[in-house]
């Protein structure tokens, strides 16, 4: 019953997650290529891919995990045509907004968490630290939150999910592995992302250095040339991290394919 967890990449940051019985989609972009996303301030980028699915074909869903408010993240198209009976779990700046728009939310600060049940199972997400951006800049962009993800049956664990959300590396990421010191998988936020002069994501190297303070048994890397404003190409990651010996624990995932997230110690710990 436990042993097919999976992740289906649909294009940017979103994904699908199916952990146990629980079905959550991460970080909704589903604009067309071509297609402006707004990120405020008067700030734009042009997509630059398509998307593998539309929301008329996600299949019917536990939750939405939000990292930020942000239009690559969350979009007019999504706003427009996701069902609205699952609970969206984002920063209490992005809740806000969501609820005044007709969607259920739960607002989780810095540390906080909330749990679906199913039957013996248990979901579990933790609002963790991101740093979209430092100084002055950090200023001009809505707070991001990571999310740690983690799946319990009869309160024993078995499996946990590291989503970086747009984050840049640093300390906040040793505290978070000091935390959560056993991490299965982290779905890694990349790319680069370059705004006004300032690096907004993770280019190359700052992956690198995040993949040593989280340590996951697994990374899959996500939100990396879809728009304008990614300046680091995944390549550059893949041959960082094969050249410090990462290369079996990385899984690239093309859009619309879907990996295995089945935790590689077995059932439960």
């Amino acid at each position: 019953m436990y042993d097919d967890d999976s992740l289906t990449f649909i294009g940017t940051a979103t994904t699908i997650l199916r952990i146990g019985g629980f079905t959550v989609l991460t970080d909704p972009n589903f604009l067309h290529r071509g297609q402006r996303a707004y990120l405020g301030k008067g700030l734009w980028s042009r997509r630059l891919t398509e998307p593998a699915l539309q929301p008329a074909d996600l299949p019917p869903l536990d939750a939405v995990v939000l990292s930020h408010l942000h239009g690559d993240h969350f979009d007019r198209v999504a706003r427009r045509e996701l069902v609205r009976d699952q609970p969206v779990l984002t920063t209490p700046p992005a809740a806000r907004r969501l609820r005044r728009w007709g969607f259920e939310t739960e607002a989780l600060d810095t540390w906080e968490d909330t749990s679906l049940t199913k039957g013996d199972e248990t979901l579990t997400v933790r609002a963790v630290p991101g740093v979209h951006a430092r100084g002055v800049m950090g200023s001009l962009l809505p707070p991001v939150m990571g999310s740690i993800l983690e799946h319990r049956v009869s309160g024993q664990l078995r499996q946990r999910i590291y989503i970086s959300g747009d984050t840049l590396t640093g300390e906040h990421v040793s505290e978070i592995a000091a935390r959560f010191p056993h991490i299965d998988t982290a779905v890694v936020h990349l790319g680069g992302t370059r705004v006004l002069f300032h690096t907004v994501t993770m280019d190359a190297a700052q992956g690198l250095d995040f993949l040593r303070r989280a340590w996951p048994d697994r990374a899959v890397p996500v939100h990396y040339d879809d728009y304008r404003v990614f300046k680091s190409p995944l390549e550059a990651f893949l041959a960082r991290a094969e050249e410090d010996g990462w290369a079996g624990r990385i899984h690239p995932v093309g859009r619309g394919e879907t990996i295995s997230l089945t935790p590689e110690r077995g059932s439960a710990r």
